[in-house]
């Protein structure tokens, strides 16, 4: 890594979701890509963040959109409900219904029905899921995992979903469709997209129903399960620097990928600057096993715990007990009620660990690697 070279990465005020933008280059160039766009509250502050890039360069080479929960979707519907698009976007990942069915048709349950008909209307072919050849973003259960090299030299290893959680994930979205969006209907979808005055543009999306908002609350209740172990999840190298993106996935996915890459690359441990934990700090994504797997000195925690009180006391307590990096980090991007706790300096003298918190609360949170 030359001096100038970076890797950063900027955690958006995305109150209990995640929403990521990831830079890396040098002096002469930046690229970026976008993880996820957070609830609808977080669009003003993604607006902003892309208003505020150089008018001529507004490049991303990626756009993820992990998986179809709000907390991770909702601003990026209202990001591509833009008609013309504010950025230009080279590949965009996102498993919609064709890719969880064979020979399926373009829809999905709700969010993803909305998506899969903005992504139609708004991209080339090739450009949705154009690394994997418009197929699905899947670790196949063997061979190698699959390597992504952007422009400029960002490497991304995928680690997750796997065709059994993506199995899971078909299954329940298809129940979440109910009666509201006829299978494949991608007109349908669009037509009341159209009527979702949170993503209308210029309107605070495209006039509000009762039934659509019955359909965004039912959302809320999908199997969360299911839509965590679909999620995106990947490892990105840049001139010796990197960082773990793991969306909600599941630690058990995480863990055995982990594991097939080490021993693909004849090492025995993953060594990475940062890792963004998966579902905001739950305790039902992080473990021992993966730990073990892992010596990193930061720990990236995307959530202001108003909806579902993350992070888990259990998953801080564990990640500053069996880090194999002492003292680890925890990187807050919300001061808040469930995130003040770990500010105490007594308290990180006594457990030996750190915690850093957003200095500007209403803006990105940046992390240099």
């Amino acid at each position: 890594m030359t001096t100038d070279q970076f890797l950063r990465v900027e955690m958006l005020p995305a109150l209990h979701g995640d929403c990521l933008l990831v830079e890396y280059g040098d002096s002469a160039r930046s690229r970026r890509l976008l993880i996820d766009g957070g609830p609808i509250a977080t669009y003003p502050h993604l607006e902003a963040r892309l208003n505020a890039l150089p008018a001529g360069d507004r490049r991303f080479e990626l756009v993820v959109i992990s998986h179809v929960d709000c907390d991770h979707v909702e601003g990026i519907v209202r990001l591509l409900a833009n008609q013309p698009l504010p950025i230009r976007v080279i590949d965009l990942w996102f498993n919609g219904w064709r890719h969880l069915v064979a020979g399926g048709h373009l829809l999905g349950g709700q969010q993803g029905e909305f998506l899969s008909a903005l992504i139609v209307r708004r991209f080339e072919q090739g450009q949705w899921n154009g690394a994997f050849a418009g197929q699905a973003v899947v670790v196949p259960e063997q061979g190698p995992l699959p390597e992504q090299t952007l422009a400029g030299g960002l490497r991304l290893t995928l680690l997750s979903p796997t065709p059994t959680t993506l199995d899971t994930m078909r299954d329940a979205w298809q129940a979440d469709l109910g009666a509201a969006i006829a299978p494949g209907d991608l007109d349908g979808a669009w037509r009341r997209l159209a009527q979702r005055k949170a993503y209308l543009p210029g309107q605070g999306l495209l006039g509000t129903t009762p039934e659509l908002d019955t359909l965004l609350e039912r959302q809320l209740k999908v199997d969360r399960a299911a839509a965590n172990g679909s999620s995106i999840a990947f490892l990105a190298e840049f001139a010796g620097k990197s960082c773990l993106f793991l969306a909600d996935a599941y630690h058990q996915v995480i863990g055995e990928s982990i594991k097939r890459l080490l021993r693909q690359r004849g090492q025995t441990l993953l060594r990475v600057d940062a890792v963004k934990l998966a579902h905001h700090g739950s305790a039902g994504n992080i473990s021992d096993e993966l730990l073990a797997l892992i010596d990193c000195p930061r720990f990236l925690i995307s959530t202001n715990g108003s909806r579902f009180r993350h992070p888990d006391a259990e998953a801080m307590q564990r990640i500053i007990a069996r880090s194999l990096h002492q003292p680890p980090t925890l990187c807050f991007n919300y001061d808040s009620k469930t995130t003040r706790p770990w500010a105490s300096a007594e308290l990180q003298k006594q457990l030996n660990y750190r915690a850093e918190y957003n200095p500007r609360p209403d803006a990105p949170y940046l992390i240099d690697l």
